[in-house]
């Protein structure tokens, strides 16, 4: 057999082999990983100090862990992605251009240079982000409800994909153009909202039972989406309100089949890290 014939096989074989090898990877091991961003007056540091900077150490969690997943694959089957969205889109300088920054695909074309930006990038660009939306001072609020009915199926969900949904709040849904009740459910809620409900007792579930209350949930099914809300702050005025709020989010999403969700109050970034990590490496089990 001479050379030119040899390297010829020798090149089918390679590429049988990874064509082998990419069909057999698992659809999980391509991460497609969405933040949904809560810039209410939640992040004003003069009405909670030091929430805004604890967020940008939880998106660095979860890049830390993204990157590590895609650092743990042959190039050849790189097909990842993260990606940031808001709602509504806050009125800051240069918001499409850090949005579109911080949109990152990772595929058998991606050089080093791709992997070393992510960090200056992740790093940078949020923080532009949160203080630009401080110094605006205009906080519309946060429609969390209305992503969901509007663009979580078409924004945070990709064929062939493990599709996380990472949401920062402090685990309240409201915004002004979004206040809607019907039999007992809601599309929003508040401390207030929640006091004049007589949710705060620990009979609470009972009071909720009875009088149909949750937020209004969609039609679907989001049975190839994984939700882990980070930064739940409830009001201190009532000890049942944490319960409370994660009552309503864990109602919302087993009604619209989410796949997996964990719910986890504002922490240390040190003390969430693993949670984070493991969420997004697979390893939590709900």
């Amino acid at each position: 057999m001479n050379l030119k014939l040899s390297n010829i096989l020798l090149g089918i074989l390679m590429t049988s082999v990874f064509a082998t090898e990419a069909k057999a990877q698992p659809a999980k091991q391509n991460l497609n990983i969405s933040f949904l961003l809560d810039l209410s007056d939640r992040i004003d540091p003069k009405k909670n100090p030091g929430i805004y900077q604890r967020d940008l150490q939880y998106i660095k969690s979860v890049q830390k862990s993204f990157i590590n997943h895609v650092r743990g694959k042959k190039m050849l089957l790189l097909k990842d992605q993260m990606q940031v969205f808001f709602n509504p889109i806050p009125k800051i300088t240069d918001i499409d251009q850090l949005s579109q920054s911080l949109k990152v695909d990772f595929n058998p074309k991606t050089s080093k240079k791709d992997f070393l930006n992510i960090d200056k990038i992740y790093t940078n660009n949020p923080t532009k982000i949160y203080q630009r939306a401080i110094k605006d001072g205009n906080y519309v609020g946060s429609d969390i409800w209305r992503f969901f009915k509007s663009n979580v199926q078409q924004y945070c969900i990709k064929p062939q994909h493990r599709n996380i949904l990472v949401i920062l709040t402090d685990g309240y849904m409201y915004h002004k153009d979004s206040k809607i009740e019907v039999a007992g459910k809601s599309s929003y809620i508040t401390p207030q909202f929640l006091s004049l409900k007589k949710l705060t007792t620990a009979n609470f579930p009972a009071v909720m039972r009875k009088n149909n209350l949750g937020f209004i949930t969609f039609p679907y099914n989001l049975k190839e989406l994984e939700i882990i809300v980070l930064g739940i702050k409830p009001s201190v005025n009532n000890p049942y309100e944490e319960d409370v709020i994660k009552q309503y989010w864990t109602d919302w999403f087993k009604a619209m089949k989410v796949k997996k969700f964990e719910l986890r109050t504002t922490d240390l970034a040190t003390n969430l890290a693993p949670v984070i990590n493991d969420f997004i490496q697979g390893g939590y089990k709900q």
